[in-house]
């Protein structure tokens, strides 16, 4: 009679060897690159479509285009940032509003007042067309998902933060600060708010997240001495805006002067 026992303890040392043995010898085995190919794919819209799942999505789809593009305001010109050498009537824009509606939040939240405000000239990707806005207009503006942050500075800082501006020679949107480039490019009659800038006193200043963390090398918001993120997305404080007027106003007061 065969004695399984034996019979199965043989089989399983059996299994063991070979797979150490396929292991040992894949281990030893060698592999060279001797072709790499590749080819361009046209990506079309015929390509991997699935019935069910178009029908499925469609009407979300068109529930989202609708709220996209129904109307919320009027704007009487084309707003382009590239139009402007120090400022620009989109930035001035952008600053306004974001301080504008910035500051309901802010003040409901910590019973301060933004008093200064700086985007980036770069944050803002596309033009403010003529004609009618929609809330489309400004995911188009602003498509980032950048929030408000206010950043507590000394005057020191704003100081820096204005030879930062200059030094740049971008139209970064600003708003509740004025100020002229004398014939050194350097800064002088610094206003803030209407009133002369003071080393000493704190200011709290509206800006991205991103630039708030050094971004664009905005390295003077490191220095901050308090910071608040407020939830806002730029994008939102646009639409809100635009919800609450009928005509957006074009805005190309002078906030910054240069001497020849």
């Amino acid at each position: 009679m065969v004695n399984l026992k034996k019979y199965n303890d043989v089989s399983k040392l059996f299994v063991i060897f070979l797979t150490f043995f396929f292991i040992a010898s894949c281990s030893k085995q060698s592999y060279t690159v001797t072709k790499i190919e590749g080819k361009r794919v046209t990506v079309t819209d015929k390509q991997g479509t699935n019935l069910e799942i178009e029908n499925f999505v469609k009407p979300y789809r068109e529930h989202i285009n609708k709220d996209l593009d129904s109307v919320l305001a009027y704007c009487p010109e084309t707003l382009d940032k590239s139009n402007g050498k120090w400022q620009t009537k989109i930035g001035n824009l952008m600053a306004d509003v974001t301080l504008l509606r910035g500051n309901i939040v802010f003040q409901a939240r910590e019973k301060k007042k933004i008093d200064i405000c700086i985007l980036n000239s770069g944050g803002i990707r596309s033009i403010l067309p003529k004609g009618n806005v929609t809330a489309r207009t400004a995911f188009e503006i602003m498509p980032f998902e950048n929030s408000l942050v206010v950043i507590a500075l000394k005057g020191e800082q704003i100081l820096e933060m204005v030879t930062f501006f200059i030094a740049e020679k971008k139209p970064h949107p600003l708003a509740g600060i004025t100020f002229t480039i004398d014939a050194n490019n350097n800064p002088k009659n610094i206003m803030v708010q209407g009133n002369p800038l003071d080393a000493n006193t704190t200011y709290y200043v509206g800006t991205n997240d991103y630039l708030a963390n050094g971004g664009d090398n905005m390295n003077f918001f490191k220095k901050g001495i308090q910071k608040f993120d407020l939830e806002y997305k730029l994008r939102n404080i646009l639409i809100d805006y635009f919800k609450e007027v009928d005509t957006i106003p074009v805005i190309d007061d002078v906030r910054i002067t240069e001497e020849k």
